[in-house]
């Protein structure tokens, strides 16, 4: 595969990945006359193993496919594909990236008030040596 085809493969949302496993099983059944594995889905589309588990694992909980576990390998199956046109189009974060992003704004909030809380501390020091200083000079004085 070229690497603008991987890029744009890269790039597609859910609902084209989607199709593209659902075709992907259907093809795969034609050619081969059973039903395919994960891994064989995965070499055809040019996905990586683990992308590959993801997806079908997604279209599992929505009905779409049934991973059904053999003794060697998981075979898919095609189970309900209108339900396909239920997953909204475009690109959408995966829960994994809103929850990256909400972990790194709170490490973000928390720096800062770590941030604060050291200014705060450096300035009471400041001002408490400085009390100390104008009592020591005080003292001196009176001697």
């Amino acid at each position: 595969m070229q690497r603008s085809q991987k890029i744009i493969m890269e790039n597609t949302d859910f609902y084209s990945n989607a199709h593209l496993i659902v075709s992907a099983i259907r093809i795969l059944e034609h050619q081969t006359s059973t039903s395919p594995s994960v891994e064989d889905t995965c070499r055809l589309l040019s996905f990586s193993l683990e992308h590959g588990h993801f997806l079908c694992k997604k279209l599992q909980e929505l009905d779409i496919i049934d991973i059904i576990e053999g003794a060697y390998e998981n075979r898919l199956f095609v189970k309900n594909h209108l339900k396909i046109e239920e997953i909204p189009r475009g690109t959408q974060e995966s829960k994994l990236e809103e929850e990256l992003k909400k972990f790194q704004n709170t490490k973000k909030d928390y720096s800062e008030k770590i941030e604060s809380f050291k200014a705060k501390q450096e300035a009471k020091k400041k001002s408490l040596f400085a009390e100390l200083e104008k009592k020591l000079k005080k003292d001196l004085v009176k001697k």
